[in-house]
């Protein structure tokens, strides 16, 4: 069963939820419901499992969150199904979700649309930080759990974790999920929760494995909601392609948009957790505000760096794609992809970080030929032809790759513009096609990695190098710390220092011990000699935990 759009507009007084839930959603500043909210919260309020086929920025958070908190309200005013105090029950509702960010936005979504709920409990359980503070809210009354699979299954097989009293079941973004290779965690958690439960799933697509998922854990009947697909537009996000000819090329041009004035703040992408690092140290050495965000950083540091992002401490953030999952910042008017996404589905959620809460954005995509077979696939998979751009004073030399060997008729030939000669060849810049390497002609790793996996792994870096850069020594990685402005002092928390640290000054840190800081100095960072001054200092240990 598929549910229609209704057409008419509605504001959140008509959808039936409870006064104290239409207080808070109003304090927040909402309403109307967006389209996947409209369509979503009745049938998830009347009981019924749902498949909601959104793409991120949608409002899908609100869309399950506000009938989790009627279920819980529902239940308090019914003396049947009240709990005697001092007894754990496990909470009511459970939402998994792929990342640590990402479940702390539905935990702090939540919070403030439950705000008016009076003793409202709400729990998160998740990788990257301590067991003791999770053991103990899982003792206490509990009214929703938002957990990743991996740590869930931890306190699950020590049977610290209770579910047999989960009456509704949220999977967000299930298609991260089974990318991530929690399929196994997924059916172990879903097995140990009541048949009878309600069940959600949210996925930006149902196909394939997603969809064989939706048949084993939903109830007959479960209806599907289709409200945005990766085939959409996104006419709020201005899209643009720019070909480099070499990685000092495309450098170049990653140093010239960031001058525009126009932009608030950026996120740039990176295939891997290195690149990030080292991306995040030169734009660092050339006086940006920047910091790095990836799966490797130790959880307090990740949130210390969130929290800069958000008051606008930071002007550009240096991510991986498993790590920026979840990042709603509305000041983000720019997306950069530096690195390419390893599958075409990441694209449309990287440019979802941009043009959220009716706000307009870019999306500037900066390839070399060799990423053309991905550009390709990114444009098949969106059926959308990305706009081919310059940048005054930095026009490629080479030739653009052709992306199609039969152009179809509704589809511009985006290398027609830029004298794109057909035949050209498909990869440069690799080693074994014998072109230019790094930033000193070594040789270079393929870029079209991403650290799925690798978030829950911290300490996992992939390949050597860096950006052009000798490969370092076994045994030294990366200084995961937090970009800032030269010279700026934050006094209580580190977000804004500078991305590179001592050995171990990231005290319990995934990378306590290693020599990172050494390591940065001898590659000198982004091909070419650090900077006196900008990075060469150790930033001071941080002692609190940092504001969440």
């Amino acid at each position: 069963m598929v549910a229609q759009k209704d057409e008419e507009i509605m504001s959140f007084d008509t959808l039936g939820l409870e006064p104290a839930i239409l207080a808070a959603v109003k304090a927040a500043g909402y309403e109307n419901p967006t389209d996947v909210q409209a369509q979503t919260i009745p049938p998830a309020m009347e009981g019924h499992d749902l498949r909601v086929c959104s793409n991120t920025g949608s409002g899908k958070t609100a869309a399950f969150v506000l009938p989790a908190l009627q279920r819980v309200l529902a239940a308090r005013q019914d003396p049947a199904q009240r709990r005697p105090k001092g007894q754990a029950f496990g909470p009511r509702v459970l939402v998994l979700a792929p990342t640590r960010e990402l479940a702390m936005q539905v935990a702090k979504a939540a919070e403030v649309y439950g705000r008016e709920i009076p003793g409202l409990k709400v729990a998160t359980v998740v990788g990257g930080v301590p067991y003791a503070a999770q053991l103990t809210a899982l003792r206490k009354p509990l009214d929703l759990l938002i957990a990743t699979p991996g740590r869930l299954i931890d306190h699950l097989e020590s049977g610290k974790a209770i579910l047999g009293h989960v009456e509704l079941l949220v999977l967000d973004e299930a298609d991260r999920m089974l990318d991530m290779g929690f399929i196994e965690d997924i059916e172990r958690i879903a097995e140990a929760l009541p048949a009878g439960r309600q069940t959600v799933m949210v996925s930006a697509t149902f196909a394939g494995q997603v969809g064989r998922l939706a048949d084993q854990i939903l109830r007959e009947g479960a209806q599907r909601i289709e409200v945005a697909t990766h085939t959409d537009s996104h006419e709020n996000i201005e899209q643009q392609l720019l070909w480099a000819d070499d990685l000092q090329h495309k450098a170049a041009m990653l140093e010239q948009l960031l001058t525009d004035r126009e932009m608030q703040q950026a996120v740039i992408f990176t295939s891997t957790q290195r690149d990030a690092d080292e991306l995040a140290a030169h734009l660092y050495d050339l006086g940006h505000r920047v910091a790095p965000l990836h799966g490797g950083m130790p959880q307090g540091r990740r949130n210390r760096t969130l929290m800069a992002l958000r008051r606008g401490e930071l002007r550009v953030l240096v991510a991986t794609d498993v790590a920026a999952r979840g990042i709603d910042v509305p000041t983000i008017s720019h997306v950069i992809n530096f690195g390419m996404p390893l599958k075409a589905e990441d694209y449309v959620h990287r440019i979802g970080r941009t043009g959220r809460a009716g706000r307009s954005g870019r999306a500037i995509t900066l390839a070399e030929r060799r990423d053309a077979s991905m550009i390709r696939r990114i444009q098949q998979f969106t059926t959308q032809t990305i706009p081919v751009s310059t940048l005054e004073g930095l026009e490629p030399k080479r030739p653009v790759p052709e992306l199609f060997t039969r152009t179809p008729r509704h589809m511009e030939r985006p290398g027609n513009r830029h004298g794109a000669h057909r035949g050209a060849p498909a990869h440069r810049g690799h080693p074994s096609a014998g072109g230019p390497g790094g930033f000193r002609g070594e040789p270079r790793w393929h870029e079209g990695g991403d650290d799925r996996r690798r978030d829950e792994r911290p300490g996992h870096h992939g390949p050597r190098g860096g950006f052009g850069a000798p490969a370092r020594a076994e045994g030294h990685g990366p200084a995961h710390g937090h970009g800032g402005h030269p010279g700026q002092q934050h006094g209580h928390h580190d977000a804004a220092r500078a991305p590179h640290r001592r050995p171990g000054g990231d005290a319990g840190g995934a990378h306590a011990g290693h020599g990172g800081h050494d390591a940065q100095e001898r590659r000198g960072g982004f091909g070419g000699p650090r900077r006196e001054g900008a990075g060469g200092r150790p930033a001071p240990r941080h002692r609190g935990p940092g504001p969440r």
